[in-house]
């Protein structure tokens, strides 16, 4: 019987490596869970596995190829805008169904995606809010120069002046740059004064972000670095330890003491073994790949609005706890948390929402969720 065939697109080389081997272990992870139970319907999943290497246009090239030429219509990829904003016009014209299992800047809706990652009201305004009542109020704005530093910036602009705060900066760097660029943009956005560093770096570059802050003798107790997408995987690749008190938002910490957390760790270390941590992105990805399992067997075909039908609604009890997708905007409700480095590589969470959160990419309700300790 032949099995159910999938696209799978994540890069294994270049600037968004770092991120996407952890969703590619995730959903290769994910793969093999659900074929050891037997698959779906008695089918196992078949991955087609393409590396587009960081490259837009193998991005969408690949994409293309994958649809027209293999016939895997779902596709599990991309961790950044330029990626997922290449992949899109192929996967819309052909009828695809991209999975993406990353933190984005918000402002978009395609009846062709399934954002399974949290969006700007699940992260960039929990994180605004914890570091008002703990950090401060005026911000130096740090992020690569592409569109999703830049979005965000925009929306944190907004967060911190409607709160009475001030941003005493706004750097963008290339993507690629040297860590003596960062050097020099951390050091001068430092002498302004600001209570945090806000960041928006992505890629190999974030470690450099977190080696300049160290380098400088800065402390962050007093001016820590607040970040959407740096995760453990970031922390370990610095070229020196990174201190405790810098602050991330994000919907999953290696650290999570969930019963399904010890259960995925326990198999993502006999998978991967020990050395590269599971982050967000990767669980994530595995998450993605869960809820497509239960939109298939319920669906009883890969057939993409099927597909979206079936997933709309749809709940899995993930190792971050229990996710579902909104049928009002195929984006997913998560539990935005405030993890704090400690000094040995991981997070320590310090604050969560109470529950999920509704997901809402336009910002439509501008209030973040009350937290809890």
């Amino acid at each position: 019987m032949e099995g159910w065939q999938v696209g799978v697109l994540f890069s294994q080389s270049g600037m968004t490596s770092v991120s996407e081997i952890s969703q590619l272990q995730g959903t290769l992870l994910a793969i093999d869970e659900i074929n050891d139970a037997g698959g779906v319907r008695g089918r196992p999943i078949l991955p087609i596995i393409k590396d587009p290497a960081s490259d837009p246009a193998a991005y969408a090239r690949l994409a293309a190829g994958l649809i027209l030429e293999e016939g895997a219509t779902n596709i599990f990829g991309c961790s950044s805008s330029f990626s997922r904003k290449a992949v899109l016009p192929w996967i819309e014209r052909r009828g695809g169904l991209l999975w993406y299992s990353v933190v984005y800047e918000g402002f978009e809706y395609s009846p062709n995606v399934i954002y399974t990652g949290p969006t700007i009201n699940q992260t960039h305004l929990p994180l605004a809010s914890y570091l008002f009542r703990h950090v401060g109020k005026r911000f130096a704005l740090i992020g690569s120069d592409y569109l999703f530093p830049r979005e965000s910036n925009r929306v944190i602009r907004d967060i911190v002046e409607e709160a009475g705060g001030a941003i005493l900066g706004e750097h963008y760097i290339p993507l690629g740059a040297s860590y003596e660029t960062y050097a020099e943009v951390l050091t001068g956005a430092a002498q302004a004064g600001p209570d945090v560093i806000f960041s928006t770096v992505v890629g190999p570059a974030t470690s450099h972000l977190y080696d300049a802050h160290s380098a400088a003798g800065l402390d962050a107790r007093h001016m820590p670095i607040a970040a959407l997408t740096t995760s453990e995987v970031h922390l370990r690749a610095t070229r020196r330890p990174v201190a405790a008190g810098h602050f991330v938002c994000g919907s999953y910490f290696e650290s999570l003491a969930t019963v399904e957390n010890t259960r995925f760790l326990a198999r993502y270390r006999a998978r991967f073994g020990a050395e590269r941590p599971a982050d967000a992105p990767a669980e994530a990805a595995y998450a993605s790949v869960h809820l497509f399992a239960k939109a298939l067997g319920d669906a009883g075909t890969t057939d993409p609005e099927r597909i979206r039908a079936a997933v709309l609604g749809q709940h899995y009890l993930a190792p971050q706890g229990l996710i579902t997708v909104d049928p009002d905007n195929s984006h997913t409700y998560v539990r935005p948390r405030i993890g704090v480095s400690t000094g040995r590589g991981d997070f320590r969470i310090v604050e969560e929402a109470p529950e999920p959160v509704k997901p809402d990419p336009y910002l439509i309700y501008f209030d973040a969720p009350a937290p809890s300790v």
